[in-house]
């Protein structure tokens, strides 16, 4: 047994004694807590702390990595004792991370591969957490069985969210991971799922095949996949089947538009980076503003907001037809060499932000009304004039795109920062016209 696993197996032991909460008492879990923060302080040199030691903690002899994960798992433990959090969730989370890192270091004994790890990591993470969920379920008289769907939603949705920011995060961040990951599944504990049990099972062995999907055709990195089935699993589960449909439909041909004429692209110097295959801040950049819509709706619909989810949803619809009204206008748009500068109308070289080509425009507009069919098509709320004003928003966030490139991108904001604001705009577009409709009708 290699040291990193060894390591791995101590943590996790440790972790382990978060149960002392649900099965003793706060109190004898923050007596649990205290004793190791003590040990892990006194503890300075030696083979224990080699064992336990980071290569950070060398340079002051003070085990700071034990010191910090103890800290953040008593900040998550006051959060389940004094606020409103679940003990479920937080004991779910701790051994969420301890076992996930463990299972990943048993794997990395087998292959160097990172992608295998990471599975690894989220199988072991995810049996982790559903196991510490359903003990510390039964162990204060709430309902097993029957929450068993919903246990296993939060702690794959918490091992995609912990293999993601370990993936952009060093090892030693493991504190902010099991943070991040806490304040996620207490958010989702408290918002009601759209679809039922078995949906919810079914959602999770879909999308998690999308998103390796995605990977193995070179659309998405390691940290885009995990990125895009952290949204597609979120959305599917708090908004449903239809927003799955409209999510999915600008990752597929969002991801496969990347691949068109790829190697004139490349050419041109106007080609995506690691073979198209898109990160986690691209999937981000324009799929925020769509997951915000989506909580937003799961809020409302559970009476935390008092906004119509209508509002929601057309927010949703107007961001993804802007973020595949933009993708599709750039993929396409940029292997014509005459762009010219959506602000001077002057031509400018391929690549240029802010650049447009006829043929890219009209990808666009073509981008936005298929996501517009598709909405109409699942929701009876949209209707023809629902779509239209999908088609608007689209094209009006893709316009906002041009005009941020041409003027903010490289001096203010970054790549990823305007496609931010891009489908924010076409969100904000869109939920502005149904309001503006709905007055006037």
């Amino acid at each position: 047994m290699t040291a990193p696993v060894r390591q791995a197996g101590v943590f996790a032991a440790l972790c382990t004694l978060s149960l002392a909460v649900p099965l003793a008492s706060p109190r004898v879990g923050a007596a649990v807590a205290g004793v190791v923060l003590l040990g892990a302080y006194v503890i300075t040199d030696g083979p224990l702390f080699d064992l336990l030691a980071y290569p950070g903690d060398y340079e002051d002899s003070r085990l700071y990595g034990l010191i910090t994960f103890v800290l953040a798992a008593v900040a998550l433990g006051l959060m389940a004792t004094a606020a409103s959090m679940p003990v479920a969730v937080f004991v779910g989370t701790i051994l969420l991370v301890g076992y996930g890192n463990l299972g990943e270091q048993l794997v990395r004994l087998r292959t160097d591969a990172a992608v295998v790890r990471v599975i690894g990591f989220c199988l072991t993470g995810t049996v982790a957490a559903v196991a510490g969920q359903t003990v510390t379920r039964s162990l204060v008289g709430e309902a097993v069985v029957s929450a068993l769907p919903l246990v296993v939603f939060l702690a794959a949705s918490g091992a995609f969210l912990a293999a993601l920011l370990r993936d952009v995060l060093l090892r030693s961040d493991d504190p902010i991971v099991v943070l991040s990951v806490g304040l996620l599944l207490w958010l989702l504990a408290e918002l009601e799922p759209t679809i039922g049990p078995t949906e919810i099972l079914v959602a999770l062995a879909v999308t998690v095949a999308l998103g390796y999907t995605s990977y193995a055709l070179e659309t998405a990195s390691i940290a885009g996949m995990l990125t895009g089935v952290l949204l597609v699993l979120l959305t599917t589960v708090l908004g449903g089947y239809g927003w799955f449909a409209v999510l999915v439909s600008f990752f597929a041909i969002g991801g496969l538009s990347t691949k068109f004429r790829y190697e004139e692209k490349t050419e041109l110097g106007v080609a995506e980076d690691n073979n198209g295959a898109r990160g986690s801040g691209n999937v981000l950049g324009n799929a925020a503003v769509a997951l915000i819509a989506v909580l937003g709706y799961a809020a409302s619909d559970a009476g935390f907001l008092s906004h119509e989810p209508e509002l929601y949803l057309f927010a949703f619809t107007g961001s993804i037809a802007t973020a595949m009204s933009d993708t599709l206008s750039s993929e396409i748009g940029s292997v014509f060499d005459r762009p010219r500068l959506i602000t001077t109308l002057q031509p400018v070289d391929p690549g240029t932000d802010g650049g447009v080509t006829w043929q890219g425009e009209l990808a666009g507009i073509v981008g936005a009304a298929i996501v517009a069919t598709i909405a109409a098509g699942l929701f009876s709320e949209v209707g023809i004039v629902g779509a239209a004003i999908i088609i608007a928003a689209g094209i009006a966030g893709m316009t906002v795109d041009s005009l941020l490139g041409a003027t903010l991108e490289g001096s203010v904001l970054g790549n990823q920062g305007v496609n931010f604001l891009a489908t924010l705009s076409g969100a904000l577009v869109s939920a502005l016209l149904v309001v503006t409709f709905a007055v006037l009708g």
